[in-house]
């Protein structure tokens, strides 16, 4: 396919990056990376412990350096954290390239604190400053959770003059603290005259788990009630809701606050959907990609979703379309009683509580391979 018939790298021409939602090892040494950066435009990836867990538990790539470190006499821990940071040093190094000719705005990689940390913010930012130097590259992304002890660890992390992805994002008020707690960190590293056109932050939102828990409430309203108007409603939250948060982004980055900040050099903290596979059949395998195109993003997607938008995406600017309809979806969905901002918090915790699992899961994996080495 051509670069100027993909769809994919059609993406860039309407202000959105492309990530892989996804990392392992043997792919980063292949000719299909190489491919995805040539071709479709790939210019970052994310990571998370569900996706490490079905990396190292899944595949044989891991074996040689997980027996080196058993036999070694390493921990659990350091062995879990060893795989890992040398996979994002090797990612952040594919990438170098792209984040050296954008001058620092893309080509990341991101790197997730344990989520057993999301309600500890000193422990958040500890560990934070602690993977920064044990990977040690610029094009690196800590992710911290949106959770109210992240929100300070957020400020503090970006008053140092780090890059942070910031996760477990459902919902407006998730934006607005993590929005806010973005330009509070840059306000003290002005204040202390340091430097700003090196931070880059994103803000991750995470897409289809909104769509699956409202759909599940609408599904539970019509068993005891039918009607034709909450049918409606349905595989309509997700993208009212990122649309209007998006509209939130346009409002707090074109304001005079930020203004003062871009004039020392500051970027605006792009925001990015996650979770954009999509989970229903019912729905168009790109909804996610497709209905949320539009300056300053950025979409992160698994393989599979990459794939299907490559096939048949057809890109155009979306984001901004029919932002009084998302208004009134939002209202329509309160009148029911559902309301985005509760939905968001029910989603962090489950969040945070599948994420610890996946974590929790893997290190016993791990330490079950170390022990029969050992």
């Amino acid at each position: 396919m051509s670069e100027k018939a993909n769809p994919l790298r059609q993406l860039e021409s309407f202000g959105q990056s492309v990530w892989l939602d996804y990392i392992r090892r043997d792919l980063l040494s292949s000719a299909e990376f190489r491919r995805m950066i040539d071709e479709d435009g790939l210019d970052g990836m994310t990571s998370n412990p569900t996706i490490f867990e079905k990396a190292i538990d899944g595949s044989k790539a891991y074996d040689e350096q997980l027996t080196q470190l058993a036999r070694a006499g390493k921990s659990v821990e350091e062995i879990y954290e060893a795989l890992t940071t040398d996979d994002i040093k090797v990612a952040c190094d594919k990438l170098r390239p792209i984040y050296d000719r954008t001058q620092g705005r893309t080509g990341y990689v991101s790197y997730e604190v344990s989520p057993l940390l999301a309600n500890d913010t000193d422990g958040t930012i500890a560990s934070a400053r602690r993977y920064a130097a044990m990977i040690d590259r610029p094009n690196l992304m800590i992710k911290v959770p949106s959770t109210p002890a992240g929100i300070p660890a957020i400020e503090q992390l970006i008053s140092e003059g780090r890059c942070i992805n910031v996760t477990l994002m459902f919902s407006l008020k998730h934006y607005e603290d993590v929005a806010n707690a973005y330009l509070r960190g840059l306000e003290k590293r002005m204040q202390a005259a340091g430097a700003l056109d090196r931070i880059a932050s994103v803000a991750s939102v995470f897409v289809s788990r909104v769509e699956t828990l409202v759909d599940k409430l609408i599904e539970g309203q019509l068993k005891s009630k039918p009607g034709e108007a909450s049918a409606a409603l349905r595989g309509t939250a997700a993208v009212a809701n990122a649309r209007l948060i998006y509209q939130r982004f346009v409002e707090l980055f074109h304001s005079d606050r930020f203004k003062a900040l871009a004039t020392k050099g500051a970027h605006v903290q792009r925001p990015l959907w996650a979770s954009t596979g999509t989970k229903d059949p019912k729905y168009s395998d790109v909804k996610y990609v497709q209905e949320l195109i539009g300056p300053d993003t950025v979409n992160t997607m698994p393989p599979a979703t990459m794939d299907a938008f490559r096939d048949h995406g057809k890109p155009c600017l979306s984001v901004t379309e029919d932002v009084a309809g998302a208004r009134e979806t939002r209202a329509r969905f309160a009148a029911l009683g559902i309301d985005f901002n509760e939905v968001g918090e029910t989603l962090q915790q489950e969040g945070v509580e599948s994420f610890s699992k996946s974590f929790q899961e893997l290190l016993a994996a791990i330490k079950k391979r170390r022990d029969a080495i050992a």
